[in-house]
This record gives structure tokens, sequence and C-alpha cells, in this order.
């Protein structure tokens, strides 16, 4: 390889680039450059183009860096170029994750989980004990005090089926043949929302008392 300290100034991004760099990406690169320094060289032809590397680029202009290293690929044609972007940004995309080696690597590191890329979250529930992993599902599903005080504290509202409108806007149900279609070919209706009655006609007459959720929105029946 032909590395070469060189400064970012004399770099620059290919006008067309397969690959979006969103800001938490770029945040990464920056936790990985102060963890590990830079551990890859930036890919570039020697008009100081970059072929592969871009992220890392932007990430290291964000930190103020004024050189990085480059691996610098001279005599490389237009084609091959674009090949080469297209193939850099694929080919590691064909691999999978071994979950169980990922999981025993994860374990071995104790509470050093610090990882750029990764979110802490997840590996902390995957280096978690079995006690602190039941501390944890015990909480799914539970209200903070804060969240059943509002619902407590919205006033129960009524709805009289009778106030409501006559007609509902329920598209017409068409048999397959009246739709043109061969009924023995035909595959099984898809149900929808708008073909069901509201639960309300079936109990006509009848007052509805509900509150609405303040985080959600939905109707909660009393």
């Amino acid at each position: 390889m032909n590395i070469k300290l060189m400064p970012l100034s004399s770099l620059r991004i290919a006008e067309v680039n397969v690959r979006k760099h969103t800001d938490k990406q770029i945040a990464e690169y920056i936790r990985s450059i102060e963890s590990f320094e830079q551990v890859k060289p930036i890919v570039i032809d020697d008009t100081g183009e970059i072929i592969c590397g871009n992220g890392l680029f932007l990430a290291l202009q964000q930190m103020g860096r004024t050189e990085c290293y480059c691996h610098v690929m001279e005599g490389i044609t237009p084609n091959q170029k674009k090949k080469l972007m297209l193939a850099d940004n694929r080919v590691y995309e064909l691999g999978i994750t071994d979950i169980d080696a990922f999981e025993d690597i994860v374990r071995s590191l104790g509470d050093d989980t610090d990882i750029p890329g990764w979110d802490a979250e997840l590996i902390s529930a995957l280096s978690a004990t079995t006690e602190e992993v039941d501390d944890m599902v015990s909480g799914y599903g539970a209200f903070s005090p804060e969240y059943t005080d509002r619902i407590k504290e919205t006033p129960p509202q009524s709805f009289h089926p009778a106030s409501a409108p006559a007609a509902h806007a329920y598209p017409p149900i068409s048999s397959p043949l009246q739709q043109g279609v061969n009924p023995i070919n035909a595959a099984p209706p898809i149900p929808t929302a708008a073909a069901v009655p509201p639960a309300e006609t079936a109990n006509q007459g009848q007052i509805e008392r509900f509150v609405i959720c303040p985080k959600c929105g939905e109707r909660i029946c009393l």
C-alpha cells in the first residue's frame, strides 16, 4: 500500500457518492477516533479525490484535525474508481453478525461497554446478569406515577350513540362476481377497518364514558 500522511485540505469528496453519512454516524466516527485514533487510511486517487472513507474524512474535519493517513491509488481509471466505490460500500454489507460470538465478547468486557457505533443500553442488556434482566423485564408495561396522575386528572367524557351521525361512510362491499372475478380463483376478501361497524352500534342507546389518554390519544373506557 502507498500510505502517506497528508493534509486534509488537499483532499476532496467526490461529486457523486453512493453513501450518505448521517449526523449519528459522524458522531460515532468521532467517538471511534477519540478511542482508537485513525485505524484505516482514506483511499484517494493521485489528485486527492476520495474514493473510500468520506465519513471518516468528515469526522476528522469536524474534530479540527489537519492531517490524516491516506492510501494513494496512482493511475486508477475513472471506471475503476467508480467500481471500487460501489464495491467498498457493498461487500461489507454482505457479511452477517455471529450473535453468539458477539454476546460472548460483550459479556467478556464486563462493565467496559463504551463501544463506538453500538447502543449503550443494548450492550448493557447483553452483558447483564440473570437478576439484572429480571429487574428490567419486571418494569415493562408499568406506568410511572406522573402518567397515572395525568390520567386521573383528565375529566371523563361521554358519548351517546344516538347523537352520532346516522350514516357512516363505509365503502360498499361487492362480491367477486360483481367485480368480474371468477369466485373459484378469487382470494378471500381482506377485512378493513372501514368495513367493520363501530362497536357503539351494538349497544344503541347506551352512554359510554371514557377519557382520552394524554400520551397516545386512545379512548379509555370507564
